[in-house]
């Protein structure tokens, strides 16, 4: 349950300088790409009503970037002083981000919702009742995030067990609290049975942070990978796979990205099923009106071309493009691109993907497209690197792996294609091993008591 928090990654991630470069001959690039990732860190995302742009008091700040909160961004003047400027792009937030009438603020406080939350984010708690914290007994911390903790704990008024996650807010700012908002509106768009279901909201009128109730997984994908005792079998691999993009397929459906797909946020119970979790860089998505996104989002390991190059129109493909990476990870038994800087990220895509064509840098026209091209010409050799995989799984992964997005497909096609349809098929979900409770947060514990042993 500890991907449910896992945010950290991301977010320094998106601060990381870019220290390395391609050849001698592109530092000047990169130096310029350093100036600009800082001055685009802070842009935000958008999303529109259903026919209309949504402005106003209540739209000022779309809150993607948990870092970047503010909807002001600060540089050196002449004087060496900070002062203020306007974000670059228009700010939109979700239609439900924002305020409830007077009247109904009102009885969300009589319900017991604090006017911090109410008056910001009253859509997103609308028709909910908040429960209290003295009705769950906590027990340890299960995942740790920048913005939140995650507990195991047991709900009290029917001994059921299930995860808290803590969000924190200093000073009850705006635009922390409607960034949780988002992240519950996506929740409640959401009812599948591989997406993590929010169960109830634990808040009082004087605490300044919220709980989120969720169902308790003994699991995450990354912390069972990492097991050196475990080995998942082609049946096994296929399975999680199957219920990965099922649930993706869902979202997908419903208008929503989710934007940090990795190992740590799948979640695993004991009777084998696959939950995707941890929507907190999520965002709505309306195909028929496309306002700019942030490229700021997914974690680096498992982020496509096109963001790493500065895109902010994109879709679907971005998870699919994550999926690829943890389809490869579960063959490889490790993370297949793990770059250590946006440049060193690219430099290992285009090394096993090959380079980009020059139809594709006219098409993407990026703010670091110029920047970012590789200095000679790499072939592809995802077939070479995964020869060990079965031939269909290969072929699944190229797809998934196109620098081109619109050919990565959707989920709906993945789960069509021949890697499930062939022989041997996904096992059941109930058929899986009982593994003993292993999360991320207990493989880094691991390796850190390994340290010390040596």
């Amino acid at each position: 349950m500890g991907c449910i928090a896992s945010k950290s990654a991301a977010v320094e991630d998106s601060r990381e300088g870019v220290a390395r470069e391609f050849t001698s001959s592109s530092k000047r690039a990169t130096a310029k790409m350093k100036v600009s990732a800082s001055n685009s860190e802070k842009r935000v995302d958008g999303v529109w009503g259903k026919d209309k742009v949504l402005d106003g008091v209540d739209m000022k700040a779309s809150l993607i970037d948990k870092e970047s909160s503010g909807s002001m961004r600060s540089s050196d003047n002449k004087n060496g002083r900070k002062k203020k400027q306007k974000p670059e792009l228009a700010v939109l937030d979700h239609p439900g981000v924002g305020r409830v009438p007077k009247a109904l603020e009102g009885e969300q406080v009589v319900a017991g919702w604090p006017t911090w939350l109410s008056s910001v984010a009253g859509e997103a708690i609308q028709g909910w009742i908040p429960r209290k914290a003295d009705t769950f007994e906590r027990f340890h911390k299960i995942g740790q995030g920048t913005y939140s903790t995650v507990y195991k704990a047991r709900d009290l008024t029917d001994q059921k067990i299930v995860a808290l996650k803590r969000v924190r807010f200093d000073n009850c700012d705006a635009e922390s609290v409607k960034f949780m908002a988002r992240e519950i509106l996506v929740l409640r768009r959401l009812d599948h049975p591989n997406v993590i279901k929010l169960e109830g909201l634990i808040t009082s009128q004087t605490s300044r942070s919220l709980y989120l109730v969720f169902e308790y997984m003994e699991h995450d994908l990354t912390g069972l990978a990492s097991s050196p005792s475990i080995n998942f079998s082609e049946p096994q691999v296929k399975c999680y796979m199957q219920q990965l993009l099922s649930g993706l397929d869902h979202c997908h459906s419903r208008g929503v990205l989710h934007r940090d797909i990795k190992g740590s946020n799948l979640l695993i119970d004991n009777n084998g099923i696959l939950k995707i979790a941890d929507f907190g860089l999520a965002n709505f998505i309306d195909p028929h009106h496309k306002v700019p996104l942030t490229s700021r989002v997914v974690t680096l390991w498992y982020r496509p071309p096109e963001l790493l190059l500065g895109a902010s129109n994109y879709g679907v493909a971005v998870d699919l493009w994550s999926t690829g990476c943890i389809l490869g990870e579960l063959y490889c038994g490790r993370p297949i691109l793990p770059g250590k800087t946006e440049v060193e990220q690219l430099h290992r895509i285009f090394k096993l993907c090959g380079s980009p064509s020059e139809d594709y840098w006219r098409k993407l026209r990026t703010p670091h497209s110029t920047v970012f091209r590789p200095p000679h010409h790499y072939r592809q050799c995802v077939a070479e690197t995964f020869k060990e995989c079965p031939s269909a799984a290969t072929r699944l992964i190229e797809t998934l792996l196109s620098l081109d997005p619109t050919l990565r497909g959707t989920a709906t096609t993945a789960l069509k294609s021949e890697f499930f349809s062939s022989e041997p098929l996904p096992c059941d979900p109930s058929s899986l091993p009982k593994y003993p409770p292993s999360k991320e947060i207990d493989t880094k514990l691991w390796k850190e008591a390994s340290r010390y042993l040596l």
